[in-house]
């Protein structure tokens, strides 16, 4: 870090402290939670001090606290509609601090006659600091789609999947995509909880919110997410529950889910579990390929190539199905005086997938499979105000092992139809193989937060990620191919000040990134082991300024690094080579956003855009190697990001409600000059990053109505429309103008119809996508499925 910067850092959270008036003879404080009768957290209610200023608003937790109160007897008093308004009295000493917890009860005449209006915990969340996105899955929880789908809908990000259910996907946030972008469940990295555990596999049945932060990534997170971070938010309240369903729809396809917890209230042991199972045979149609006709044949073989030639043609997929289970199962207790939650926990998942093609449509296979297994144990503790008031800790530990088993045994060419020839290597262009992999992990994430006042607070993060490589192949004599010790540490504090009354919110933050990676290396016909330290530091500021209570502006800056992950460094067995001397990536990220919304009557608004820009050094993009017909990833010395994104909501009561937004996105390479001493410049330099798409936009419709046929029902219609304007394949310096590759743009259209009856107990949906059977394109111009319908049935008691 330069030290000007440091300076200049340091003089302004020195500045920012000047709020601490009275910090030396701080006031006594009164806090507590406030839940229902059943002990669930109340959000949002308003508990204050009769006949004085003092007022406050309980967070998520339902905890509240009121500093700063001299001595006396008070009225304390808590609201919140919908519930019978509780007041008790207080009294308070001096150097002591007072502890008071409420339990309101339901108001059933007030919910009835009353409109209620408020911040829901998503609202709360766009109104952070940090540029974020919460999505409410709740609208999609009666159609089939997984996370993915439902992400893919959200303005600034993009997903682009290689095929069907279970296919590799390229996820991208403003522009910077792949392992740039970090996927979390409840501020836990999906990876360390099994392979199965993908956005394109969990339905979104097993979460109730997304968070997508695009850029600055808060520091509890604990992530090197340089591009943005994706925190999934399961179902944390302390009820009786179960949710289960079902979906059969085109290619053979079966999804189910199931999410069920169980509290015993005298005891508060908890017991959670979660699953899903996915299956499809992916024989979607391929429109326009390119088959051999003519020739000797035996059977599917072809003996003879005199007098074949390439036709197009329309085949159906002969080689992609895909089959993957999770289960999870999570003991427990809540609501103790030495922790609020204390859980234990073990997951195991399974998954096995043909290969239908390399890393592009040319490269078809048809006998190439791939299976892994993982399982996991987990441990995690949560306690707030843990000895003293105002701090909260959280404790996350697991143990697990990964592994895979890649097989590719047959010297054969693969067509379209499903002929072949033979040839002097294998499928994948390489000796038979029965690859297997297998990674044992051990991560542990501890987190504390110190909330000063009610204007000052810290929060600091510590994750340790250890990661053992080992890989090999059967049928070879020989040992490990690449043995190594991937070892990250990320070290995050956080200053977060509330200014102006809440109207100004500023949080500092600063981040250490290590890596250590230890490997093997055959040299002089022996592995010699080579450790490689990669130590780098960030920092930043998240800002929000509320000009009116609904109408606020953002700024967020940082210095940032993204370490390497471990298919980067050791390959994935399948369609990436190993690459261990790649350096890790560091960008400088700044954006500028607006949020406004306001209600009239029925009727609602919002509205929000912002403007981005990144400047990424020793960028890590894959490359394509036609002769080994996989990718590698490689570093590429500067590429620069700017771009801008909007979005409109609109709802009217529950009837109505529509959104639609768009992002502009240009990642340009940067290199002006290559690896050589050349003043010649590169061929690329100014040229768009090939495989991304640069405009894209999306709209949602939808409409329902309430108590159709019988009471406690409701019938919604959702109509969601994409488009993705045309892109570059390869680079758009080589070709000439008529033949430069590109991807052509794309418009889809998809529908659901649900109908939910006995108070959302029973729920029923039919779906289509690709409703006018469009050629669609994605990551490297594979095709995605044409027109499929699916039916959804799902149980959901609590």
């Amino acid at each position: 870090m330069p030290r000007s910067l440091l300076i200049r850092l340091f003089l302004l959270i020195t500045i920012s402290f000047n709020g601490f008036h009275g910090f030396a003879q701080k006031l006594p404080s009164v806090s507590g939670y406030v839940k229902t009768e059943s002990g669930e957290a109340l959000p949002g209610v308003t508990v204050s001090i009769s006949k004085t200023p003092h007022g406050v608003t309980t967070d998520p937790n339902g905890f509240f606290e009121l500093p700063n109160v001299k001595s006396g007897t008070y009225t304390l008093q808590a609201t919140l509609m919908g519930y019978k308004t509780v007041s008790e009295t207080i009294s308070i000493q001096s150097g002591k601090t007072a502890t008071f917890n409420f339990q309101l009860k339901e108001n059933q005449q007030n919910l009835n006659e009353v409109s209620v209006y408020g911040k829901t915990e998503t609202q709360a969340v766009k109104e952070q600091a940090f540029t974020v996105n919460a999505i409410e899955t709740k609208q999609f929880q009666n159609t089939t789609a997984d996370l993915n789908q439902v992400l893919n809908r959200s303005a600034g990000v993009r997903i682009r999947e290689q095929g069907g259910l279970g296919s590799s996907f390229n996820f991208s946030i403003n522009g910077l995509s792949g392992k740039a972008v970090k996927y979390f469940i409840d501020g836990v990295p999906m990876e360390v909880m099994g392979s199965a555990m993908s956005l394109n596999n969990i339905p979104v049945n097993l979460s109730e919110r997304i968070e997508v932060y695009k850029g600055v990534v808060p520091v509890q997170l604990g992530s090197d997410a340089m591009g943005g971070a994706v925190n999934v938010i399961t179902n944390q309240k302390q009820t009786n529950y179960l949710d289960l369903s079902h979906s059969y729809g085109s290619f053979n396809t079966h999804r189910s889910a199931l999410t069920a917890q169980y509290v015993h209230k005298p005891t508060g042991i908890t017991v959670k579990a979660s699953g899903f199972f996915n299956y499809s045979d992916n024989n979607y149609k391929m429109k326009g390929v390119e088959i051999l006709e003519g020739g000797t044949r035996v059977g599917n073989q072809i003996t003879d190539l005199t007098g074949a030639n390439f036709v197009l043609t329309d085949v159906k997929r002969f080689h992609d199905h895909y089959r993957s289970g999770m289960g999870q199962v999570e003991v427990g207790i809540t609501n103790k005086s030495w922790a609020d939650v204390l859980y234990a926990g073990f997951g195991y998942s399974e998954s096995r997938q043909d290969q239908q093609t390399g890393f592009e449509q040319a490269i078809v296979y048809g006998n190439v499979q791939r299976k892994g297994k993982s399982s996991t144990g987990t441990l995690r503790y949560k306690k707030n105000n843990l000895l003293v008031n105002g701090l909260d800790v959280n404790l996350f530990a697991s143990l697990s092992t990964d592994k895979y088993l890649t097989a590719d045994t047959l010297l054969r060419q693969y067509y379209w139809d499903g002929s072949w020839t033979t040839k002097g290597a294998t499928e994948m262009g390489g000796i038979k193989s029965l690859s297997h992999i297998i990674r044992p992990r051990a991560f542990l994430r501890a987190n504390a937060s110190y909330t000063l006042n009610e204007k000052h607070s810290f929060n600091l993060n510590y994750t340790i990620d250890r990661l053992k490589n080992e890989n090999y192949n059967e049928l070879l004599v020989s040992g490990d191919d690449m043995p190594g010790i991937m070892t990250k540490q990320i070290l995050g504090l956080a200053y977060q000040q509330e200014l102006l009354d809440k109207r100004w919110t500023n949080t500092f933050f600063g981040k250490y990134y290590g890596l250590s990676l230890e490997r093997k290396k055959w040299i002089d016909n022996d592995y010699q082991v080579l450790t490689d330290k990669f130590p780098n530091y960030g920092y930043g500021v998240a800002s929000r300024y509320k000009i009116l209570p609904d109408l606020g502006v953002k700024l967020s800056v940082e210095h940032t690094f993204r370490l390497q992950e471990v298919e980067e460094v050791f390959g994935d067995g399948l369609n990436v080579q190993p690459n261990p001397d790649l350096k890790p990536e560091r960008s400088d990220n700044v954006n500028l956003g607006s949020y406004y919304g306001f209600r009239t009557g029925k009727h609602r608004f919002f509205a929000e855009a912002a403007g981005f820009y990144r400047n990424a050094s020793d960028f890590i993009y894959p490359v394509a190697d036609q002769r080994s017909k996989a990718l590698k990833n490689e570093n590429k010395s500067n590429v620069r990001v700017t771009g801008f994104e909007a979005e409109l909501r609109y709802d009217y009561a529950d009837l109505l409600s529509f959104n639609v937004n768009a992002t502009y996105q240009s990642a340009v390479n940067m290199t002006k000059f290559g690896s050589t001493a050349s003043n010649v410049p590169e061929a690329t330099y100014k040229n768009k990053i090939p495989n991304q798409p640069w405009f894209f936009g999306n709209a949602n419709f939808g409409i329902g109505k309430s108590d159709v046929f019988m009471k406690g029902s409701r019938l919604q219609f959702s109509w969601f429309t994409q488009y993705v304007h045309w892109f570059y394949l390869t680079w758009e310096a080589f070709g000439n103008v008529n033949g430069k590759s590109t991807i052509p743009s794309q418009l889809i259209h998809n529908a659901t119809l649900s109908y939910s009856f006995a108070d959302g107990r029973y729920n029923v949906s039919a779906e289509c996508r690709n409703l006018t059977d469009d050629l669609a394109y994605d990551n490297f111009r594979l095709q995605k499925p044409g027109r499929a319908f699916a039916l959804k049935l799902r149980y959901f008691i609590h």
